[in-house]
């Protein structure tokens, strides 16, 4: 499927946003890139609720049609429609891989997954767009606890999120709950994404 595979360096910059989440893109450089990137004029309310889509879903690694379709189920669910839409994409499998400190980055989760390094519930699954429920466990299989670039994940791992428990010794993660709003993306306002949608 295609996917987003440039750089993501000049994604942050130009939607003034960190989608690694780590602030290092917009340290040195916090302006849109190119000869213009300074002289930007300011944004229509249009390009305000482009810009807010876009950054949720680079922070993603989704392509327009697969984020389109989230946002489409999300809607079906009771609550609120901008809240459901950031829980489902949070409870996507490549995401949670990436939470739990397998992976030091989406596209990196995402990988191990895609090339089936990864059980839920004891069971090989293969699709990084698997939604996970609250409860279910997750882990590398046992042939792939050893790849180098895992060890170095879980070894870098500083804190994890309050819904993604890890036990050490079995290095097994569990979804635990739904994360709260508050948990995820506090700089985003999906208000925007949901009127960008429905305009």
């Amino acid at each position: 499927m295609a996917r987003y595979t440039g750089p993501s360096w000049k994604v942050s910059r130009r939607l003034k946003f960190s989608t690694l989440e780590t602030g290092k893109e917009l340290s040195k450089r916090p302006y849109a890139p190119g000869q213009h990137g300074q002289k930007r004029t300011k944004l229509s309310e249009y390009g305000l609720q482009l810009q807010e889509k876009q950054k949720v879903r680079m922070v993603y690694g989704l392509n327009e049609k697969q984020f389109h379709n989230t946002f489409l189920k999300a809607g079906k669910l009771k609550g609120i429609h901008g809240d459901n839409f950031l829980f489902m994409l949070e409870s996507r499998l490549d995401n949670l891989v990436y939470r739990a400190g397998f992976a030091t980055t989406r596209r990196q989760a995402r990988q191990l997954v895609s090339h089936g390094h990864i059980v839920v519930d004891g069971k090989k699954v293969d699709i990084p767009s698997y939604i996970c429920k609250p409860g279910q466990t997750f882990a590398l299989k046992e042939t792939s606890k050893s790849l180098a670039i895992v060890k170095e994940a879980l070894e870098n791992k500083v804190s994890r999120v309050a819904f993604v428990s890890f036990d050490e010794q079995t290095q097994t993660a569990k979804y635990e709950r739904l994360p709260e709003r508050s948990e995820i993306l506090p700089e985003v306002k999906e208000n925007l994404i949901v009127e960008f949608y429905n305009r």
